[in-house]
C-alpha cells in the first residue's frame, strides 16, 4: 500500500486532497481545519461548518470590550511625559 503524500496530519498536496476529498471533508470535521498545498505551498483550507461559523461570527469591539469591563469606573490618573525625546544619531 502506498504512504499518503501528506506531510503532517492536517497538510495534503492538492492532487491527494483531490483523490480524497471525501476523507479530507470527514476529518475537517472530526479533527480541524485541513490545510491544502499547491508545489509546497499553502494555497487553502478545508474547514466544518462548526469552524466556519466560529471564524465569521461578529467579534466583540474593543469598545465594548472596555465598556463591558467590571473596572471601568476606576479613574485612571494617566500624565504624559513632558520631556524632550531622546537624541538619536543614525
Amino acid at each position: 500500500m502506498q504512504q499518503p503524500h501528506h506531510h503532517s496530519d492536517n497538510t495534503w498536496q492538492v492532487q491527494e486532497a483531490k483523490q480524497k476529498f471525501s476523507e479530507v471533508v470527514r476529518l475537517a470535521n472530526a479533527d480541524g481545519p485541513q490545510m491544502v498545498t499547491h508545489r509546497g505551498q499553502a494555497t487553502c483550507w478545508i474547514i466544518s461548518d462548526k469552524d466556519y461559523h466560529k471564524l465569521i461570527q461578529s467579534r466583540e469591539s474593543l469598545v465594548d470590550f472596555f465598556q463591558r469591563s467590571p473596572h471601568r469606573d476606576i479613574d485612571l490618573k494617566i500624565e504624559r511625559r513632558k520631556d524632550l525625546p531622546r537624541s538619536v544619531e543614525l
